[in-house]
């Protein structure tokens, strides 16, 4: 699905991502770890198309095709979202109205018909059920007066009426209280699938502990310092990102 090769990329002139190197197939969830400053939300920016952030080397390639190639609204078409670590307020937009635009851009792009009022509301209300998502905050306006929590919420929302073939999740754990990690959490899983897979970035394993990936990575000063399975993080809990910094050094 996802291959990344010795990605490098740099912001106002500054290099963050200095060789990534990452495969992602479907039915794949994997974890992305690490200090601040490491690269975790630039690797997200760049794959979602944030024009902030420049491609120096490298190749990125979504099913095959170049995706550094592509626009960010092209991207979004062809099956990546991205759930922001501080969704923003879109005041006097309501949720309806937003996300029937984005779901029928997407049917446009894959040349199907728009879906009808009563078709639209029937979809959201089956996602809203198997997400257990409080109907209330749907018919207010796109985040505005949300807590932190409702924002997260919010995000998986979108992100199960879009059904992306790849889902990035950046921090999205931020700010969140252990029942809302929940909440989001069982939305992710309840959306996982054999034809889909996700990016958890994350600074903690809490999260872990309810998204259960199948590969751990650690980013280390724009590169990927260690691979492996969910006991990774949980040794990362308990080391610290010191123990990533004195492995480097011994090396």
């Amino acid at each position: 699905m996802l291959e990344i090769k010795n990605l490098h990329a740099s912001v106002a002139g500054k290099e963050i991502l200095r060789g990534i190197n990452l495969t992602v197939n479907k039915g794949e969830v994997h974890a992305i770890m690490g200090p601040n400053g490491a690269g975790k939300s630039t690797l997200a920016s760049v794959l979602s198309g944030n024009p902030a952030f420049e491609v120096t080397a490298g190749s990125v390639t979504f099913f095959g095709e170049n995706l550094l190639d592509m626009p960010p609204e092209e991207r979004a078409c062809k099956g990546i979202f991205l759930s922001f670590q501080y969704p923003v307020e879109i005041p006097g937009v309501s949720m309806v109205n937003f996300m029937r635009a984005a779901v029928n851009a997407h049917r446009q792009y894959r040349q199907l018909d728009p879906l009808s009022a009563s078709n639209f509301l029937k979809l959201m209300h089956s996602k809203e059920q198997l997400l257990e998502l409080d109907y209330k905050l749907t018919n207010r306006s796109v985040n505005e007066g949300f807590s932190g929590g409702e924002k997260k919420r919010n995000e998986i929302f979108q992100m199960a009426m879009l059904e992306p073939s790849l889902a990035i999740l950046d921090e999205t754990d931020s700010g969140l209280d252990i029942d809302a990690m929940k909440v989001v959490a069982n939305g992710v899983n309840a959306l996982k699938n054999e034809n889909n897979a996700s990016l958890v970035i994350t600074h903690y394993q809490r999260l872990l502990d309810y998204i259960v990936p199948d590969f751990v990575h650690i980013v280390y000063k724009g590169q990927i310092v260690k691979t492996g399975n969910k006991h990774l993080a949980i040794e990362l809990e308990e080391k610290g990102y010191d123990w990533i910094k004195g492995e480097e050094n011994q090396a």
